[in-house]
């Protein structure tokens, strides 16, 4: 048991104007050399809604939940990519006195971008915050959660009302490269979660497919690309249900509500794109849960499945960035 005194809620962060896309887009890439013309290229999908990602904007939602729903801790917010930085975050935090925290990162899944990236961007910030700066523990993944399971149960049986009958349902998740899958169980978490969710649906056929892989054409990433997939697709209708995305990220928009959509309808394919858990009560329910788990002398760590819950604090080598890069936009 640990006395907590506070709750950091960490995120990926996203552009709130046609100004942030740019410099937004360079924080993200920094040292990794990438072209101004791809830059360029990728700010248009932000441009093409107005330059606003909406994961600032769903994440503050999330937090006004919480503090209606009388959470225990006083919240805290922090991006990795844009304002409000974390390490500005941390800053604010040790001047408000506060010692021991809990980091909610707006990942369900283990990967290095999801998981041990997040766990380096709060090392970086203590340490660029100095002598005082709090302490942090983790909230381990929660995709194996069953409330994070009913939400998305919801979500699909919502989606699946609006289509035909025989209709697919396909669970979609950000691509990695292969090399850095082999170093974390993110393919084997988003396996399990997607076939809890299926069966708790009543759904026997499903498929998992990916999304939004960037980086050099001769890196492999996970397939199939949710593209590949709608072309060989043999149904009247599909449910996309974005299982790898806890809220709408700039990839739900573009990649699914704009260039998949448009895909199915030139196919003849029904196309209806699943809600993300977002504010779903149960959701912050859950994350009730998971901080009376840490807080309590005799937790009870809920799952389903087969898998058990992931450690608290991670191992050694877990999650490492493998071969290639971590993905490039939120």
């Amino acid at each position: 048991m640990s006395n907590y005194d506070a709750l950091l809620v960490l995120s990926f962060g996203g552009p709130e104007g046609p100004d942030d896309v740019i410099p937004f887009l360079q924080n993200v890439t920094a040292g990794r050399n990438i072209p101004a013309e791809r830059l360029a290229e990728v700010a248009e999908h932000y441009q093409h809604f107005g330059g606003i990602s909406p994961i600032n904007a769903q994440n503050r939602a999330l937090i006004a939940a919480l503090k209606a729903s009388d959470f225990p801790l006083p919240i805290y917010f922090g991006n990795r990519n844009w304002h409000p930085f974390v390490t500005d975050t941390v800053a604010q935090m040790k001047a408000d006195g506060i010692k021991n925290a809990l980091a909610f990162v707006t990942s369900a899944f283990s990967s290095y971008s999801g998981c041990r990236q997040y766990r380096e961007d709060i090392a970086k910030a203590r340490e660029a915050v100095g002598d005082g700066a709090p302490e942090f523990g983790k909230i381990r993944v929660f995709y194996n959660h069953p409330l994070f399971i009913e939400v998305m149960a919801e979500r699909v049986n919502e989606a699946l009302s609006q289509l035909p009958h025989g209709s697919r349902v396909v669970f979609t998740a950000h691509s990695i490269p292969i090399g850095m899958a082999r170093g974390c169980d993110y393919e084997a978490q988003l396996t399990e979660a997607a076939g809890l969710i299926a069966e708790a649906c009543g759904v026997e056929n499903f498929d998992l497919a990916y999304q939004s892989r960037s980086g050099p054409p001769q890196v492999p990433w996970l397939e199939p690309d949710i593209l590949d997939y709608l072309h060989g697709l043999n149904a009247p209708g599909v449910a996309v249900v974005p299982l790898g995305f806890v809220s709408d990220h700039m990839e739900v928009l573009y990649d699914l509500d704009h260039e998949a959509k448009h895909l199915a309808e030139e196919l003849g394919i029904s196309f209806v794109r699943a809600a993300t858990a977002g504010t779903h009560p149960k959701l912050i329910q859950m994350i009730h849960e998971l901080v009376n788990e840490r807080q309590s002398d005799s937790p009870i760590r809920l799952t389903v499945g087969t898998r058990g819950p992931n450690p608290d604090v991670c191992r050694e080598n877990c999650c490492l960035r493998g071969e290639g890069r971590p993905p490039a936009r939120p």
